[in-house]
């Protein structure tokens, strides 16, 4: 069970991994040894799961997100794994989530340009047989978060 503590070292890490031990410990009043046995622990854990560098999209040139969502033709374990298997042979698609509902996969693809998304769907349907591919391009990014809620908000939702 994670005590708020380290809730707290998870808070700071997930925003930046490279924070010294020595501010992590001043930040959760803790010693740098104590404060580093704990991440050990939390990695052993497996609540660190591994430590990433977060590039500049814009930087690199990968601009735009299209958000693609799928209707299973059918719901087979083996068509099942086909999809899974096309999905991940595809490096632009770089998350895929199999939803509730009317849609059966909502996946976010990451590229240069919209005109390079004509690529990306003809290595799709090449792989694999869909009824309904229906492809959203986002306008602006509102919210990216990086870090996840480790606090809940105790503010009363409307």
């Amino acid at each position: 069970m994670l005590t708020p503590r380290d809730r707290a070292i998870l808070d700071i890490l997930q925003r930046d991994s490279d924070t010294p031990l020595a501010t992590v410990g001043e930040r959760v009043h803790l010693s740098p040894s104590a404060c580093s046995r704990r991440i050990s622990n939390l990695r052993d854990e497996g609540v660190i799961k591994r430590n990433v560098a977060v590039l500049d999209r814009e930087a690199l040139g990968l601009t735009t997100t299209i958000f693609v969502t799928v209707s299973a033709t059918v719901h087979s374990a083996q068509w099942t794994e086909r999809f899974k298997a096309a999905v991940c042979e595809i490096p632009e698609i770089v998350e895929v989530y199999r939803l509730t509902g009317s849609i059966d996969y909502l996946l976010k693809i990451i590229l240069p340009s919209v005109e390079d998304y004509d690529t990306v769907y003809k290595a799709l349907v090449s792989r694999i047989e869909m009824n309904v591919v229906c492809a959203s391009i986002v306008m602006e990014t509102v919210k990216d978060a990086e870090s996840l809620p480790l606090v809940l908000s105790t503010k009363p939702r409307l």
